[in-house]
């Protein structure tokens, strides 16, 4: 008897419903029910089922359950600023913590605001459940105006906003910056300075008003503010080496409170190169891995991202928030980059 051959074409085909119900000897609705959790099928069917699916190939198409259930489980992270570790450390609580509770994460990067709006119709177009902001480049405008067009929740995560109609879950940076004032105070130190990574509004963070009342209450004041430009490393090494080039010794800071701990690594290395003698106490912000290093021993606040994100996919997907709760508020870390001697 001569062997029938198959259809070439055919092995390129993704197997069907179809294909698995008549291996299994089953109908189409049966197979359907073998891959819905809790579904009324039996254990034989089920199986029978499930082998002719291993056999063929056969990969249920969740999406479009999902969608006819008004439901993907899928959350959007729109996400800028990767050579920031603080970002990647927040990714990675945002993906542990929604893979815990059984949703996907749909990365979307914009690195530029003029790609913003193309990366939120991607969005749509895929009916994510809602989006978590992790994003500084975002204004309220833009946050407003997908949450409008496109119909989905957002909340805003480790940056504040000047819209009512934006829900935030970030740390007090207000009291963050006030303590870290307090603790450059306390070492004695006179004249005082603040690095900011973006020339943004300040109010996005607080950190600097809350460092401003601190000095305040001490009858000081915050005498320069440098502007790196962006939260990086280099640009914050140029920034220091500039100014401390263009400063006398009479008149140089000598306390520096930066936006971040990449600033402050930055700040500090510009400190050491120009003249290793020069001592100018130093805090960041965010706690990132680094900051433990005997190469920086830097004072700085611990964001505790674990419990901002578990706050903000509380209330994504419960809807249940926590507004008395420990995720606003963070931690100091003492070590010796604040130190006067």
């Amino acid at each position: 008897m001569k062997e029938k051959k198959g259809n070439p074409e055919r092995k390129f085909q993704q197997a069907t419903a179809d294909d698995v119900a008549q291996l299994a000897g089953v109908s189409k609705w049966t197979v359907l029910r073998a891959f819905k959790d809790n579904a009324s099928i039996s254990a034989e069917s089920r199986e029978a089922v499930l082998n002719a699916a291993s056999q063929l190939g056969f990969r249920p198409n969740l999406l479009a359950r999902s969608l006819k259930q008004r439901t993907t489980k899928i959350i959007g992270v729109v996400a800028d600023e990767f050579d920031n570790p603080h970002t990647l450390r927040m990714l990675r609580e945002v993906t542990q913590r929604l893979n815990e509770r059984g949703y996907m994460t749909l990365l979307l990067n914009i690195e530029s605001p003029e790609n913003y709006q193309s990366v939120l119709q991607m969005a749509g177009q895929l009916h994510v459940d809602g989006l978590i902001y992790l994003a500084t480049i975002v204004s309220d405008e833009l946050l407003v105006t997908a949450e409008s067009l496109h119909h989905i929740r957002a909340i805003h995560v480790f940056r504040n906003t000047d819209s009512a109609d934006v829900e935030v879950v970030n740390v007090d940076g207000f009291k963050a910056g006030k303590t870290l004032g307090k603790v450059l105070l306390k070492e004695g130190y006179q004249r005082f300075g603040y690095m900011k990574g973006p020339d943004t509004s300040s109010n996005h963070l607080l950190r600097l008003e809350g460092y401003e009342a601190a000095l305040i209450s001490e009858s000081k004041k915050l005498d320069v503010v440098l502007v790196a430009g962006h939260y990086d490393r280099d640009l914050a090494y140029s920034c220091m080496m500039q100014y401390l080039q263009e400063s006398t010794a009479d008149e140089r800071i000598e306390a520096l409170f930066c936006e971040n701990d990449v600033l402050a690594f930055g700040a500090i290395q510009a400190i050491r190169d120009f003249d290793h003698e020069l001592k100018i106490g130093v805090v960041g912000f965010d706690d990132i891995d680094e900051a433990h290093s005997s190469t920086w021993e830097l004072t700085t606040w611990n964001q505790r991202a674990d419990l901002q994100v578990s706050e903000a996919i509380n209330r994504l997907l419960e809807n249940r928030a926590d507004d008395q709760g420990e995720w606003q508020y963070g931690e100091l870390c003492l070590r010796r980059s604040h130190i006067k001697t």
